[in-house]
């Protein structure tokens, strides 16, 4: 599979993990073999990617807490006044 099939086979596989993805405005800037070197984005969809990153990174700092379950989690906020 040549680069560009493979970069339009990576990107179909996205969309249907993710459907609704929006398609990004993503540019390339290469070098003189035509090889990709960085990514132009704007400037939006860097910051929605930082904070996914962020995201997955108090996930993954959270990951061995102990967790509460739905019915808990109503309990407590009916309690507080919050539900």
């Amino acid at each position: 599979m040549n680069p560009r099939t493979q970069a339009v086979h990576r990107t179909w596989a996205l969309e249907r993990r993710r459907p609704g993805l929006k398609k990004s405005q993503e540019q390339y800037i290469v070098d003189e073999n035509g090889r990709k070197t960085a990514v132009v984005l704007p400037v939006k969809e860097y910051q929605e990617l930082l904070e996914d990153l962020h995201d997955l990174a108090v996930i993954a700092e959270r990951r061995d807490e102990p967790t509460t379950s739905f019915e808990e989690l109503k309990k407590r906020l009916k309690e507080d006044g919050l539900l």
